[in-house]
């Protein structure tokens, strides 16, 4: 419910000028489709900020980031402990598999939120030759995403069943049971206590495991590491992965707005993005994710908390062996602190919002801080206030 004079569309892997002397990327976060990193560069030095992402050595060979000095890295902390190493998204999906081929007999229901971890599902679909059902709102969904013909809205058509992971609970797997032997997944890298035996956990996350952090870190080599993720440490874990801290950087400050130039221009299909947006409004399509806070994640997480059930085993080729941890985590990456963004495919707007809007897009924290909130309104109220006047 953003109003569209406040959106503009960048393409990913093409920087963009916002502000004279300041230039942002966008590149492709491996998280939830369309989440990105951010790339700034000026004067204040380059700034890093991954979002949510999880680390692949592909990403080294992104040319925006091979020999770049990064001055910070704002870092996804999400799995930052050395007892954090989680096995990669495919061998997951593989302990996943496992389960399901342990119970010919059963339906099979994967909570999922609402957004995030359509590979997993794919590559079910595919190993069990099955379709996979979802709401009619989550096939919208992963038909804008241009997945794999693998996803129904028809009740019954396949024995994989998709569901809000809050669903995932004692009363509804008893429910189910009765009417047809049933077993729930939960692919999440958080872990937890059931309060059914057959509720399953997955260690499969889209956040980087702790190795993973390192071996980015480690090849990044950034002056500082900054958490992004409220109240985790992590730059202890990295110090001797860091370059020497550069000489004093001057402040971040907000740059005046200014008009892209034709060569950072986004190549697009030649509309405006209002025009895309009022057409995408027009479509029957998801209206988008509405992330909940971290405090709303954990207790929904609490569902499914409770007395322990079987531990959940690792899978071989065929066979099955070892449990989770059991510690306590942040919400995982469904959490919205992180930042993520879509870039979209047309060309930027005529002009870079200004006013009140290029005083704050791009202000230091610091300098939010120091003004209250009932400042930001009155400012935000004068400034449509002159508007209209106008």
């Amino acid at each position: 419910q953003v109003s569209p004079r406040w959106i503009r569309a960048l393409e990913v892997g093409q920087s963009h000028l916002v502000g004279e002397g300041v230039t942002v990327t966008l590149l492709d976060s491996n998280h939830c489709p369309g989440a990105v990193m951010f790339l700034f560069e000026g004067a204040f030095g380059t700034i890093l900020y991954t979002g949510d992402f999880r680390y692949s050595r592909a990403m080294q060979e992104e040319p925006a980031l091979r020999g770049r000095r990064i001055d910070r890295l704002y870092l996804d902390n999400t799995h930052c402990h050395p007892q954090r190493d989680l096995p990669s998204r495919q061998h997951a999906t593989r302990q996943a598999a496992c389960i399901i081929r342990a119970h010919p007999q059963h339906h099979v229901v994967i909570g999922l939120y609402s957004l995030g971890k359509e590979a997993l599902l794919v590559e079910l679909a595919l190993e069990f030759g099955t379709w996979v059902v979802v709401s009619p709102q989550r096939l919208q969904q992963m038909r804008l995403l241009e997945l794999p013909d693998v996803f129904t809205d028809e009740e019954g058509a396949g024995r994989i069943r998709v569901v809000d992971v809050a669903e995932i609970r004692w009363d509804t797997l008893t429910s189910w049971n009765k009417l047809h032997p049933t077993i729930a997944i939960v692919p999440t890298g958080r872990p937890m206590r059931v309060t059914h035996p057959n509720i399953h956990l997955v260690p499969y996350s889209d956040h980087s495991s702790f190795s993973e952090l390192c071996e980015f870190v480690e090849w990044l080599r950034p002056c500082s590491v900054i958490p992004i993720v409220k109240g985790g440490v992590c730059q202890a874990y990295f110090q001797s992965y860091l370059s020497p801290a550069p000489q004093a950087l001057p402040d971040l400050q907000t740059p005046e707005p200014t008009q892209e130039p034709a060569p950072l221009q986004s190549r697009g299909t030649g509309q405006e993005p209002m025009c895309l947006l009022k057409k995408a409004a027009c479509r029957p399509a998801p209206q988008g994710v509405v992330y909940e806070s971290p405090e709303k994640q954990t207790e929904k997480s609490e569902d499914f908390m409770g007395t322990e059930g079987p531990q959940q085993k690792d899978c071989g080729e065929r066979g099955c062996a070892g449990p989770t941890d059991e510690e306590s985590e942040e919400a995982e990456g469904e959490q919205p602190g992180a930042a993520g963004a879509a870039g979209a495919a047309s060309r930027t707007p005529q002009h870079f919002p200004s006013g009140l809007a290029g005083q704050y897009l791009l202000t230091p924290l610091n300098v939010l801080k120091q003004n209250s909130s009932q400042k930001f309104v009155k400012l935000v109220e004068d400034f449509f206030r002159r508007g209209e006047a106008s």
